[in-house]
């Protein structure tokens, strides 16, 4: 098994492409449709409601600073309860994978390159995401850190050129609509972006070094990080309109479309398929990560790197039949995923809080 350190630096920027990933290409057509023309005021809240919960995983990390979540999942529970919860959350690892998987394959597919099929796209990616997990985590971060200053620039290039665009008029009438739908798209919004954090305990805080440096860097890559879907999402429905916004499914790719300078620049929209591709690839594999080591970790393997071509293959084939068609990927997206990853990412770091806070006063006396 690894035995690795990262920095500070590094955990922050594996936090924030995280954070951007799938958000940036998706997140704004479903807020658009909860919140319509409030659409970014919900992106803006639930960049404070991921703090909030970022603030809960700082405190759930303290109860196992040496150790993994499925290590520390048999000293809580017991061997064999604790084994469960490990095989629930990898599964949730799993399952993250494959739909980011086929989120890619399906950009690609319908905007990019619609005469190559679904599957030699997901293959393709499927089989670098392989290369970087069985290379090892130290690799997987120090390629994130060289490859980030670039989706930067990207993405700064891609909000300068659409300044000129904005019709502050398509975001009126502004705080119109209901609690209930803005609600609704704000825990959308944590969904997809934070509570998928309890991922990166398999990282954090075990190999992060300076743990109390890594508690402040988690929430400020957090915060620098939800200010790249609030933007995108502000400029989706200041340029195209929350009608337009909703009724796309990559809302941002249409967005980049728009750029049309002085007839010289324009056609590129490649400039927001590069960070989505960066991002999406690093997302992917720290889930794919995530659901190896675990696994390793709950058969007692000495080294994970076995499992990960035959699981790799795995990942691949289901990442084609997770979602049947659109339409029930959106059903699912809309309806099932918020509780799911809710249980996952909120109650499960919650319970563990509950019994780590009961189970230590008891070892405790035990020792006195």
């Amino acid at each position: 098994m690894e035995d690795v350190k990262i920095s500070v630096r590094q955990f922050a920027v594996l936090v924030m492409i995280f954070t951007i990933g799938t958000t940036i290409l998706v997140i704004p057509s479903g807020l658009a449709v909860d919140a319509k023309q409030d659409a970014w005021l919900a992106a803006l809240i639930g960049v404070g409601l991921n703090l909030i919960v970022v603030c809960l995983y700082n405190k759930v990390g303290d109860y196992f600073p040496n150790m993994s979540l499925t290590t520390y999942n048999e000293i809580l529970f017991g061997k064999w309860l604790g084994k469960l919860f490990s095989l629930v959350f990898i599964s949730f690892a799993f399952v993250g994978a494959t739909t980011v998987l086929f989120y890619m394959g399906n950009f690609v597919n319908t905007q990019v390159m619609p005469d190559t099929p679904i599957q030699a796209i997901n293959l393709i990616f499927g089989i670098v995401v392989v290369m970087g997990v069985r290379i090892g985590l130290e690799a997987i971060v120090r390629a994130a850190e060289i490859f980030f200053p670039w989706i930067i620039l990207l993405f700064t290039i891609l909000v300068i050129c659409l300044v000129p665009e904005i019709k502050f008029e398509l975001l009126q009438p502004m705080f119109t609509v209901g609690c209930k739908p803005l609600i609704k798209a704000v825990l959308s919004v944590a969904g997809t972006s934070s509570l998928p954090f309890i991922v990166l305990f398999m990282v954090f805080p075990v190999h992060v070094n300076h743990n109390q440096k890594a508690k402040k860097a988690f929430l400020i890559a957090t915060l620098l990080g939800g200010l790249f879907f609030v933007v995108i999402t502000f400029l989706c429905i200041a340029v195209l309109g929350p009608n337009v916004t909703e009724s796309h499914m990559f809302p941002s790719y249409v967005l980049a479309k728009q750029i049309n300078i002085g007839n010289l620049l324009e056609r590129v929209e490649i400039l927001i398929a590069g960070i989505w591709f960066l991002t999406v690839y690093f997302k992917t594999t720290f889930y794919f990560y995530g659901f190896v080591m675990g696994l390793a970790q709950i058969l007692n393997m000495k080294d994970y790197r076995p499992l990960v071509l035959p699981l790799g293959m795995i990942l691949i084939v289901y990442s084609l039949v997770v979602y049947p068609n659109v339409a029930y990927m959106a059903e699912f997206d809309s309806k099932t995923f918020i509780p799911y990853v809710i249980t996952i990412g909120l109650v499960y770091p919650l319970l563990i809080m509950g019994v780590g806070a009961i189970r230590k006063p008891m070892s405790k006396n035990k020792n006195t």
